[in-house]
């Protein structure tokens, strides 16, 4: 009895707490689903813009075999002038997924319209409730 009148006494905060542990991650994976679908949609349009409203304001950024960490205004400048020789013809996010450490990431394919394939690779991360674009690779497949 002593049981139920502890969970009866505490139950608001119990029940607040239990719904929380629930709807939380539900929540959360709706919003890296928007972020994911808008990531995709910029890479469908070419839409460095788009992409760099994501970026943080460095990004490590992979463009063929150019490594580096770059500043959100360079790395939007490299991926403008990227879909400018690149103009995207289809992009298809083939596999999304997290890591024990909450780093969301996905992984698509771009095809160009003159007939190039890419492997496109991200990594996202929640930081103060916003999706950041913290990784992104683009290669040749």
């Amino acid at each position: 009895m002593a049981n139920g009148l502890i969970f009866a006494t505490h139950s608001p905060r119990i029940m607040k707490r239990i719904l929380f542990l629930f709807i939380a991650p539900l929540l959360f994976s709706a919003f890296i689903g928007d972020a994911f679908d808008s990531i995709s949609s910029a890479f469908r349009a070419g839409d460095a813009r788009q992409l760099a409203a994501y970026f943080g304001p460095t990004i490590d950024l992979t463009l063929m075999e150019r490594e580096e960490v770059y500043s959100k205004g360079q790395a939007e400048i490299m991926l403008k002038d990227f879909f400018t020789k690149n103009p995207p013809k289809a992009f298809q996010l083939v596999h999304k997924g997290s890591s024990q450490e909450g780093t969301q990431y996905g992984i698509g394919q771009l095809t160009s319209n003159n007939g190039k394939e890419f492997r496109i690779t991200f990594n996202t991360r929640n930081t103060n409730g916003k999706i950041i674009l913290n990784e992104l690779r683009i290669e040749l497949d």
